[in-house]
């Protein structure tokens, strides 16, 4: 998907005349290049590689790159290894609480934070980072953290997150309309991506 955000509501993306191909199925693909030129969801990947005889577990783009590799005969690369897991922080939790190496956002965490910042608690990527780097540090900080970020304009959205990144671009461009923005993706990810 291109950075620009998505095309305006019922504009095709392709030149006058030319026919847009529909998305085949993915058991359909043949090759790490057509692979890339469509949306898969990684429940789609995880699938197909597994029919093929391979490994399903790891990221979208770990697994992306993984059938890639597979359909064009190339060995795949080896995984990369994930953020260090530690013991995760249990109820009862409080502000004193000390955030521990390789600690995830867990529904613990959330319902601390819900329960201490209200129900528009979400983890952001300002909240996921500090968690995931913040070893040593208390659930306090953390909310401390949460107030102090609240008006920093929105981080770009990881390139894995394709989804997120449309419907933000979506509502940018088009306020309101939920539905509009759910055809409107739809529509996008059945035609072939122009990068």
């Amino acid at each position: 998907m291109s950075d620009k955000g998505p095309p305006p509501a019922g504009e095709n993306p392709a030149p006058p005349g030319t026919a847009v191909p529909s998305r085949p199925p993915i058991a359909e693909v043949a090759s790490g290049t057509e692979l890339a030129r469509w949306y898969w969801t990684r429940a789609e990947l995880a699938a197909r590689l597994r029919d093929l005889g391979s490994p399903g577990s790891g990221s979208k783009e770990v697994l992306a790159g993984r059938l890639a590799a597979v359909l064009d005969g190339r060995s795949p690369e080896p995984a990369p290894s994930g953020r260090p897991t530690g013991p995760q922080l249990r109820d009862p939790v409080d502000a004193d609480s000390v955030i521990q190496p390789g600690q995830r956002c867990s529904q613990v965490l959330r319902r601390f934070f819900q329960s201490r910042i209200g129900p528009g608690f979400h983890f952001d990527q300002a909240m996921r980072d500090f968690i995931a780097d913040g070893a040593g540090r208390t659930l306090g900080d953390a909310v401390a953290h949460w107030h102090a970020t609240r008006d920093q304009p929105p981080g770009p959205i990881g390139r894995q997150f394709e989804y997120n990144r449309f419907i933000r671009d979506w509502h940018a461009a088009h306020p309101g309309g939920a539905q509009a923005a759910a055809a409107a993706w739809r529509a996008h990810r059945a035609d072939p991506r122009l990068d």
